[in-house]
């Protein structure tokens, strides 16, 4: 490439993690907290941090007293497989994917633990008809597909009386949109695509009815010591505390509390959904401009920007 064809204007905060997400505006390593390194994470003062990460992460999410949140290894792959792993085969399966992390969660449960679902498919840029699920099944869904950048319009079509379990990969729809916990059971995502945060590290949110599963429910394959949640008949309430399966990177949890303050600083939920907003306002208003340019999503009012920060 010539220097010709390089862009001539740069980023303000040309600073992306793995997501990509920007870190939060102001972002810098000296501000981090670092009592914390260098200690182990299952001191006093390394429980009290990753407490206060999920603490920070409940109140911004606005998640109800009903529902767990844990940090779990393998980024949003690894939270999502561990709710794959250990609480489907109790009922029927039904998968929708339109976008390639939704055919992930496909391939798992045909190629990986052989469950046979129901599969319900569309088109990257569209949405699969929504009336097509059948809630007496469990159900595997992507809120906002990362790569497509289609979402689901809200959570109206989940059956409030559902038979089974609801799982949504929500690794580009939180902080950016205003996720009906009623309706979700099972929740996941990661620190880098939606906070800018740092990889290795996933979100595990159990409701109630999840919990009722995992307490009463043996899966028929085993289990590695990574994905395993009950011990002795019963949920493993540590994990949800901040006591991790395996040895957290207490550095990516700092990265982590330092964006979700900042979150707080500019409105909390409200505000980040409005940066949010304003992302995908903004890059609407180039693709109007341009008569080469579109859409990927068939219906751009179905469009929400997954990075908030």
């Amino acid at each position: 490439m010539t220097d010709i064809a390089k862009p001539q204007t740069k980023p303000a905060r040309p600073y992306f993690s793995s997501g990509p997400c920007a870190k939060p505006p102001g972002y810098s390593l000296d501000k981090l907290a670092t009592d914390a390194l260098g200690r182990s994470h299952r001191a006093k003062i390394g429980k009290a941090r990753l407490a206060y990460c999920i603490d920070l992460m409940r109140e911004l999410l606005r998640l109800p007293d009903t529902h767990r949140i844990g940090i779990v290894p393998g980024s949003d792959t690894g939270a999502f497989e561990m709710a794959m792993w250990t609480m489907l085969g109790a009922r029927p399966v039904t998968t929708l994917a339109w976008e390639s992390f939704g055919e992930g969660w496909v391939t798992d449960a045909v190629k990986q633990l052989r469950l046979d679902p129901t599969i319900i498919r569309a088109d990257y840029g569209q949405l699969p008809d929504l009336a097509q699920v059948d809630w007496s099944s469990d159900v595997l869904f992507t809120w906002n597909g990362t790569t497509s950048g289609v979402r689901v319009p809200d959570g109206d079509w989940i059956a409030p009386d559902r038979e089974g379990l609801c799982f949504a990969d929500a690794t580009s729809a939180v902080f950016a949109y205003d996720i009906p916990w009623d309706r979700i059971d099972v929740a996941t995502f990661s620190w880098q695509k939606v906070l800018g945060g740092e990889g290795g590290h996933g979100v595990l949110i159990l409701g109630p009815r999840a919990v009722e599963r995992l307490e009463s429910y043996t899966p028929a394959w085993p289990l590695p010591k990574v994905f395993r949640l009950v011990s002795k008949g019963k949920l493993a309430e540590g994990v949800f505390k901040g006591e991790t399966i395996n040895t957290p990177s207490m550095l990516a949890v700092e990265d982590a509390i330092f964006a979700l303050e900042w979150g707080k600083s500019v409105g909390g939920l409200d505000g980040m959904i409005a940066r949010s907003k304003a992302n995908a306002k903004a890059l609407n208003a180039i693709v109007e401009a341009r008569d080469w340019l579109g859409h990927l999503a068939q219906d751009y009012a179905n469009v929400q920007a997954p990075a908030c920060v």
